[in-house]
């Protein structure tokens, strides 16, 4: 029989310690996320369909997108055990000078349309955590005001080559002259992907209001107040625009470049390069020869062509063939801390984030992509102790196995 007896004050007091209540509602909502999952289920309550399913959709049947981020799940970690991991170094080397944590923010067009705090938000956002942040040529913030947001740290600016090569390079002469220290050439982008969510949607800019949008925006006041009570969105580096933003990108991709082109480009710019949009192992061996700094493995987050081929697959074979002689960075599918050690693994110098970002900014503008680097980061250095290692440079691919789930046939 067990004894019993009747419970003290004294006793009960340790067990019953009530948490401090939260009065800010953000800060409530932001605190509670615990996943970038979690931020996503905020940012979609918080934000209009056409807006929210720009970041959220891909190409078509939006097969790549799904399948970027399978790879990452079908992956194995093989931890060491009894190290000393009380210290753990997140920091490395890129392109040439330090970084506080192995992830950047990923160039990224219609930013305000997110969240009026925009592209300021993610610049200075960066800036506090020490990482880069890159500024998309549809950007709706000017490269000047990014800049004074991000005065000290690693800005870079995204090109889409126009086929007005003169307004293209007046672009990079900007970023130039504002001390951008990289530009981030994106080559996967000859025409638009379809992206048959922003055409069902009718999403456009100026936003094209229906029936359907204004229904849609009713549960949502903060985001229109915002949108309505804020300089009008336009593109920063571009004039205004009225149309789809299909029919703006294939007004303004170029067809016709080549690896003439890049080198031309190259040419022009005094800082570091990135080729961002790379595919195959080939076209990495080509830019490799050109003298590039980095080359960034990515199939534009699965927005382009529908069905292209998994950058984390790519990953290894492109690090073991052109590693030595350029930087392999890595995108498209990252939505956790565990996918960033995976990749540094398997031998990216750097990733970049794009959806976890805008999550969090539509889910809490500025203190939302704190939230976003917040808990990558905490997820990074967990699993790097979980692992056994205590800096980046302990990674190597015998720390992850990619589990296989498609497979070429024979």
């Amino acid at each position: 029989m067990l004894e019993r007896r009747f419970p003290r004050p004294r006793d009960l007091a340790p067990l019953m310690r009530f948490k401090a209540p939260q009065w800010n509602a953000k800060r409530r909502r932001l605190e509670a996320a615990l996943t970038i999952d979690d931020l996503r289920r905020i940012a979609q309550r918080r934000t209009p369909k056409a807006p929210f399913d720009y970041t959220e959709g891909g190409a078509e049947a939006e097969i790549s997108m799904g399948r970027a981020r399978q790879a990452f799940e079908d992956i194995q970690f093989n931890p060491g055990i009894l190290r000393d991991v009380s210290v753990v170094d997140t920091s490395s080397t890129v392109l040439g000078a330090t970084v506080a944590l192995p992830f950047g923010i990923a160039p990224t067009g219609f930013t305000r349309m997110m969240n009026a705090e925009g592209e300021i938000a993610g610049a200075s956002a960066a800036a506090a955590a020490g990482i880069p942040f890159a500024l998309s040529t549809m950007g709706t913030t000017a490269i000047e005001d990014v800049k004074a947001a991000n005065p000290d740290g690693r800005n870079w600016f995204q090109l889409y080559m126009w086929k007005d090569r003169e307004r293209s390079m007046a672009l990079v002469d900007r970023a130039a002259k504002a001390g951008f220290d990289t530009l981030l050439v994106t080559v996967d982008v000859p025409v638009a992907g379809a992206r048959l969510r922003d055409k069902r949607n009718g999403f456009s800019i100026p936003p094209q209001l229906t029936l359907g949008t204004v229904l849609n925006a009713i549960p949502r006041p903060e985001w229109w107040i915002n949108f309505l009570t804020t300089e009008p969105l336009a593109f920063a580096s571009l004039d205004r625009w009225s149309g789809t933003v299909g029919e703006l990108l294939d007004t303004m991709f170029d067809p016709t470049v080549t690896f003439e082109d890049l080198a031309w480009i190259k040419s022009q710019w005094p800082g570091t390069l990135v080729v961002k949009g790379v595919q195959n192992l080939e076209d990495a061996k080509k830019l490799a020869s050109l003298g590039v700094d980095g080359i960034t493995l990515s199939n534009h987050g699965g927005r382009q062509l529908d069905r292209a081929p998994i950058p984390f697959h790519l990953l290894p074979e492109v690090v073991r063939e052109v590693g030595m002689d350029a930087e392999i960075h890595l995108d498209t599918g990252i939505r956790s801390g565990a996918d960033i050690v995976a990749a540094i693994a398997l031998g990216a110098r750097f990733t970049m984030i794009g959806r976890a970002y805008l999550y969090g900014l539509m889910a809490g503008g500025r203190e939302g992509v704190d939230r976003t680097i917040t808990i990558l980061a905490d997820q990074i250095t967990r699993t790097m102790r979980l692992l056994g290692v205590k800096d980046l440079a302990e990674l190597e691919p015998g720390h992850v196995t990619q589990l296989q789930r498609l497979a070429p046939r024979a």
